[in-house]
């Protein structure tokens, strides 16, 4: 027997009974205040959009008042621009390093770090990117708590909402200077290995100088649009055109990045060597591709390394140039690439899932949460609770 509240009609199908139509009818009523629609129209979207798409799943005859309610807020919403506008607003991040942290290259001289923000409050209507994620928040402190793990190295976030963990980046000099001489890549690992590579400039030819900075990416144009206004908010540019002859740190790249259709050539203009992800394991129907982005970047440098020293073979560098001085320039970091990813457990059989795909994918995941636990710099934030949180790394076996 169908449950009290529905029934099926005499063409067989499951159709609302009296009661839940008139207690409609009475939201419809209620929702038709101007103050109610404009406060409530991106909930009442959404959750007008679950009950249609569930109803239909099992065949089930939808309200005609319910079509045609949905069919007026999403109008409403495109049309009142006031609505949009009044969902977004400025929020500060004040990071607050304690007594112990001043020779940190990353703390201030006030201790203080102020990170202003556009964001949603409302995750609930659509735009969960714009909205300032737990995980991004322990990810962030953890950048700001080891900038040594991070500084001088080339840094690519997937899903980067916002920016937080971005800007983060960009405080603690996360950039890589990219050379090319007489036809190789050499990376530079620490500023004196920079003065090495200065030295042997003056002995061999430079074909190009590219520098890498931090990339932020997302599949949402909206989002990516919110992104840029914030990393402009942090006195942070995305003009990377003038990044071809010197390195600049307050320069950050955005990229359009939809997981579905990201492909292994369109990803080749990135060598990472270290991934990050704030929050990005809670819809297992991405997680296929996702895995296969990170495997993509986690196996890419190791591929290329290969690939240069075929290329090098029977290669002879100019006499006046020293190759013992140049051994350690050449040398790329031969633990490969690392992801960091921080995530709340909701589910464990979607983590599970995700656990799976990764097996699967050649790669290895390591629970950093005990052994790496950054400083406690949101003390006054009491809705953050990092006791349900956990920080992972991924890397590749091969």
């Amino acid at each position: 027997m169908a449950p009290p509240h529905l029934r099926l009609s005499r063409h067989g199908t499951l159709r609302f009974s009296r009661f839940p139509c008139q207690s409609m009818r009475r939201w419809i009523s209620y929702r038709e205040s101007a103050e109610v629609g404009k406060a409530y129209a991106p909930y009442l979207r959404n959750f007008l959009k679950k009950l249609i798409v569930e109803v239909e799943s099992i065949h089930g005859e939808v309200l005609d008042e319910i079509y045609e309610l949905y069919a007026d807020i999403i109008t409403s919403l495109k049309d009142d621009q006031f609505v949009e506008k009044s969902m977004r607003v400025h929020k500060t991040i004040t990071f607050l390093f304690p007594d112990g942290c001043i020779d940190l290259p990353s703390c201030p001289k006030s201790r203080k770090l102020m990170v202003p923000l556009q964001c949603s409050l409302n995750m609930l209507e659509g735009d969960t990117g714009c909205s300032i994620w737990p995980s991004s928040l322990l990810l962030s402190e953890f950048i700001l708590s080891f900038p040594e793990i991070f500084s001088n190295k080339s840094c690519f976030e997937v899903g980067s909402g916002v920016g937080l963990v971005g800007i983060c980046l960009a405080h603690v000099k996360a950039s890589k200077a990219l050379y090319l001489v007489l036809g190789l890549c050499f990376f530079t690992m620490s500023p004196a290995e920079q003065v090495q590579l200065v030295i042997a400039i003056s002995f061999c030819r430079i074909v190009c100088i590219r520098v890498i900075v931090v990339t932020l990416t997302d599949g949402d144009h909206l989002t990516l649009a919110n992104m840029r206004s914030n990393l402009e908010l942090n006195q942070l540019s995305t003009d990377t055109s003038l990044l071809e002859s010197y390195e600049d740190p307050n320069v950050v790249q955005c990229v359009h990045l939809p997981w579905e259709s990201a492909s292994e050539s369109g990803l080749s203009a990135f060598v990472p060597e270290i991934i990050l992800g704030a929050d990005i394991l809670y819809d297992r129907s991405c997680f296929p591709d996702l895995v296969r982005i990170l495997a993509i970047l986690l196996n890419r440098r190791k591929s290329d390394s290969s690939s240069r020293k075929e290329s090098t073979k029977g290669f002879t560098l100019d006499t006046k140039c020293n190759t013992n001085d140049l051994n350690d320039l050449t040398a790329v970091t031969s633990k490969g690439p690392v992801a960091y990813i921080a995530t709340v457990i909701r589910n464990i059989d979607t983590f599970n899932y995700f656990l799976s795909l990764v097996e699967q994918a050649n790669l290895s995941i390591t629970d950093l949460t005990e052994a790496k636990m950054p400083f406690n710099l949101l003390p006054y934030m009491q809705s953050y609770d990092r006791s349900n949180m956990r920080l992972f790394t991924v890397s590749s076996k091969a």
